[in-house]
């Protein structure tokens, strides 16, 4: 039993932003170990998809294809990806950490006597295993865990932990795996996809946000930010008091009980820095914090902090990008 194998989740004829991260975390484990990587799809006519897959660093990609799986069902995804571990016997089985997979993924590692490693922001090599590390307590604590048992090790990993731009490129050969499936396996029958309200927004692949706490002090305010972010080309964002005071809707919440962020740039406004609203945003790649007071928590996370009023700043750095835009 050797080599990882990464799961990647698709919609609409698009892959999920995370099943790209999830893929880079597989490149890693790959790497430090020296085994062979391969990444699968499920569904059904995925050949449009296998293009953009065959493209990534990997050694094998496999199409899961059946008329059954042609919509999602815990069921059909359980039945059908069983077959393909079994096949192919990996040590490791990675997953983007989505809602798709906290459905379907505990069962399919109960299948083989396993428990999901699930949510992992990191891992590295010790010895001759791997150390998976997860946050307990809205991310107050990092655990290191370690998978002693059987394998396959079945992992998920958190959004924005692992970065889609690290990803290799290569040229990898896709081929057809046909599951055998039974129409009467499939006990659920899927609705038709939940569609969100057309203002919602996904902070989630945004490049550049603007995040606006406590210290905007009232909503007459927010125009100021809200100026910033249109001369960035970011979206605008907050922490939950914001949205608990109906300031901007709860869509735009970033932290443990709204969105999970990893863009290149997060421009933190009067925000002080609560561990639940860090866990949001460390994935960011480049972190700015105005606050006027310089032992807030957000300077510890920070890349590039500016210690004075944001009432002042906000409005002078506002000017100085549109000047350096020329608008």
């Amino acid at each position: 039993m050797s080599g990882i194998l990464v799961v990647l989740e698709h919609r609409g004829g698009a892959y999920n932003r995370m099943s790209w991260e999830a893929l880079a975390a597989g490149q890693q484990i790959a790497s430090a170990s020296g085994q062979p990587l391969s990444a699968a799809i499920v569904g059904n006519d995925l050949e449009a998809l296998s293009g953009e897959l065959a493209s990534k660093k990997l050694d094998k990609g496999y199409r899961v294809e059946h008329a059954l799986l042609k919509d999602y069902t815990a069921d059909g995804y359980v039945l059908a990806l069983e077959q393909l571990v079994k096949k192919l016997e990996p040590e490791f089985v990675v997953l983007p950490h989505t809602y798709q997979v906290r459905d379907f993924a505990p069962r399919l590692a109960a299948r083989f006597g396993q428990v999901l490693l699930a949510d992992l922001i990191g891992l590295r090599k010790d010895g001759d295993n791997f150390v998976f590390v997860r946050q307990l307590f809205q991310g107050k604590l990092n655990a290191d865990y370690r998978h002693p048992g059987s394998r396959p090790c079945f992992l998920s990993v958190q959004a924005g932990a692992f970065r889609a731009e690290s990803l290799e490129a290569g040229s990898a050969s896709v081929e057809s795996f046909a599951p055998q499936l039974d129409a009467s396996s499939i006990r659920s029958k899927p609705d038709a996809p939940f569609r969100e309200a057309a203002q919602t927004v996904d902070l989630g692949s945004a490049p550049i946000i603007v995040s606006v706490g406590r210290g905007i002090k009232e909503q007459d305010n927010l125009p100021m930010v809200e100026e910033l972010a249109q001369a960035l080309g970011g979206e605008i964002a907050a922490s939950r008091p914001i949205c608990d005071n109906g300031w901007l809707p709860m869509e735009r919440q970033v932290g443990s009980s709204g969105q999970t962020v990893s863009p290149k740039l997060y421009l933190a406004i009067g925000i002080s820095g609560a561990i639940q609203h860090l866990v949001g945003m460390k994935g960011s790649k480049t972190v700015v914090a105005i606050n006027k007071d310089e032992n807030a928590p957000i300077f510890e996370v920070a890349d590039y902090g500016i210690v004075g009023d944001l009432f002042d700043i906000v409005p002078a750095l506002t000017e100085a990008v549109k000047k350096a835009k020329g608008a």
